[in-house]
């Protein structure tokens, strides 16, 4: 098992890999919708989905699935169907205008990628392609983790510091939402979320 402060390393390193999921957002067309790439992207990689399993490919509410999706089959990028085991429920799948978008959605990250790393060697590229695919299987689950209820007691310390002389936050940049919004190859793995840091916890 390594040790404790190789994980903190890693802490360190995905708290800064947000600028890498905010530069391939922007490689998207200006009028193009984050979530609605999110949605293309799930669809892409594991077909004809029920909204449920959407919601838990996604990481996020019910209603922020319903509205992507709503936006989508507007667009004409999805088409809901009945679902043949449950009348109740409907079937979300790419139409082909759909696919045709979220081909152009990867070849754009891919060109990125390609500028962004082309000092890279093939095998740099290639053990980092295999190591974030482990590290997506390690999370593959869904199952988000519980949060820690603190025990009573007195308010932190840092609480009782004067707001002029209280150390800035090192998170003074938001955190990220989800990882499913960048664009991704229709069979390839999905990216994971940057962990929060313990500044941000």
């Amino acid at each position: 098992m390594a040790e404790q402060t190789q994980y903190e390393e890693l802490v360190r390193q995905f708290s800064a890999f947000s600028a890498v999921k905010r530069e391939l957002r922007r490689s998207m067309p200006a009028d193009f919708h984050s979530g609605s790439a999110a949605v293309l992207t799930a669809l892409g990689r594991h077909g004809a989905l029920r909204m449920s399993r959407l919601t838990e490919l996604l990481a996020v509410d019910l209603s922020v699935t319903s509205r992507q999706v709503a936006q989508a089959v507007e667009l004409g990028w999805i088409e809901r169907s009945p679902d043949p085991a449950d009348k109740r429920s409907r079937i979300l799948r790419l139409t082909p205008a759909g696919r045709v978008q979220l081909d152009a959605l990867f070849r754009r990250a891919t060109r990125l990628l390609a500028e962004r790393l082309d000092d890279w060697s093939d095998d740099e590229i290639r053990l980092l392609a295999q190591l974030m695919s482990r590290l997506r299987d390690s999370f593959s689950d869904c199952r988000p983790t519980p949060r820690a209820t603190p025990p009573p007691g007195p308010e932190p310390a840092a609480a009782l510091v004067p707001p002029e002389t209280a150390a800035p936050s090192e998170a003074s940049e938001p955190s990220e939402v989800s990882e499913a919004s960048a664009p991704s190859a229709p069979r390839a793995p999905q990216d994971t979320e940057t962990p929060r840091t313990p500044a941000n916890a």
